[in-house]
């Protein structure tokens, strides 16, 4: 955890003094190397005194209500000039908690932000947007106390780049050189924002049904295993309750489609559906398993143990933040029922990966690493918000 400095004039929320000055360095890095590169329609950087603001602002709005419920607002740091045609208020509106909260009901569909800019009175509200230029600082009022600060990937699809998250006094800033590592799943590559992501993109796609497992709070079980084998079927409990025959292609179909369409509203629409059906089938009490081409081969199948295979005892727990160092624990340490059986899944299955979302948000991807020769749990809930 990064840790609280002396608060500054002005802030009433600590940790928002504390991590202005390094959510300022990542976001000049990260334009930095976005102007090297040759990229275009490039965001500008806050002043770590007006992310320091706008932190204390939403973290005092989220712990508001308005008519009983809490506000989920996405606030982007840009001015109406970059923002293409946006919806512009009349008059600038105040940057405050009591605004934040009354704008909330309002603004809280995907997609919408509210765009703050300057001038020399401070910080004001212009109005609304859905475009927001690359590396756009972007901050997502998630729940009372819980804060995402992430910016829109360069190509513009797929989920936003997490960098720092703030629960309360607690400081997650994510760790970029995560992707460094021995035996780094592609899939955290990609939410750590280092890998392209495109609508057809087989990474991508896994990442948005983690997203829409995490949403649904129920808690899942999604068992990826390698296309053409039956292997799997050795760690499954028998019979099978809701087996597949034929495996059920509804989203891999869509994917071999051709690349035209990956701009077309309607197969875009269609791709959220499946994927969102997907989901909802890991909400059954045991596991979903689909094949690395996203065919659907069962779901409410329950874990055993292959035979003749010994029994998970160490399990490799990463979380990829500053400071969150690796710790080898016993299985039950990393979760309940779903993350031990997805730990031994993965001890028997070593080609397949586990992706586990517990009630309360927690989201974990099981990979075998064979650089250290154990089962790997990738906590990853910091990257998914």
């Amino acid at each position: 955890m990064t840790q609280l400095k002396n608060i500054s004039e002005g802030s009433t929320y600590k940790a928002a003094a504390s991590v202005a000055d390094t959510v300022v360095n990542i976001f000049s890095q990260h334009l930095d190397r976005a102007v090297e590169k040759g990229e275009e329609d490039i965001a500008s950087v806050p002043s770590a005194h007006h992310v320091e603001q706008i932190l204390d602002t939403a973290f005092w709005a989220s712990l508001r209500r308005e008519e009983g419920n809490s506000p989920k607002v996405s606030i982007a740091f840009l001015s109406p000039e970059q923002a293409g045609f946006p919806l512009r208020f009349e008059h600038k509106l105040t940057f405050s908690p009591n605004v934040l909260t009354k704008l909330g009901p309002g603004v809280e569909r995907p997609g919408v932000h509210l765009g703050v800019w300057y001038d020399q009175d401070g910080l004001y509200i212009w109005g609304t947007t859905h475009k927001i230029p690359n590396y756009c600082f972007v901050l997502d009022v998630s729940e009372p106390g819980l804060l995402v600060i992430k910016h829109r990937r360069s190509n513009g699809f797929g989920k936003f780049t997490n960098i720092v998250v703030l629960t309360g006094d607690q400081i997650k800033v994510v760790d970029e050189d995560s992707r460094n590592l021995p035996d780094c799943p592609v899939l955290l590559t990609s939410l750590l924002g280092f890998t392209s992501a495109s609508p057809n993109n087989s990474v991508n796609v896994l990442i948005q049904i983690a997203t829409s497992m995490r949403a649904h709070k129920h808690g899942g079980s999604l068992l990826v295993v390698p296309s053409g084998s039956d292997s799997w079927r050795d760690s499954i409990i028998h019979p099978i309750k809701y087996s597949i025959s034929p495996a059920f292609s509804g989203l891999s179909d869509l994917m071999r489609q051709d690349i035209k369409n990956w701009s077309n509203g309607i197969w875009q629409g269609e791709l959220s559906r499946e994927i969102d059906s997907i989901a909802g089938l890991t909400a059954i009490d045991g596991a979903t398993v689909i094949t690395d081409k996203h065919e659907v081969l069962a779901f409410g199948a329950k874990i055993g143990r292959t035979e003749g295979s010994s029994r998970v005892e160490r399990v490799l727990i990463t979380e990829p933040i500053i400071g969150g160092d690796g710790v080898i624990v016993n299985p039950a340490m990393s979760g309940g029922t779903r993350h031990m059986s997805a730990a031994q899944f993965v001890h028997d299955q070593k080609d397949a990966i586990a992706l586990v979302a517990s009630q309360d948000g927690i989201f974990t991807i099981f990979t075998w690493s064979p650089c250290e020769n154990i089962v790997h749990a990738h906590r990853i809930d910091s990257l998914l918000l």
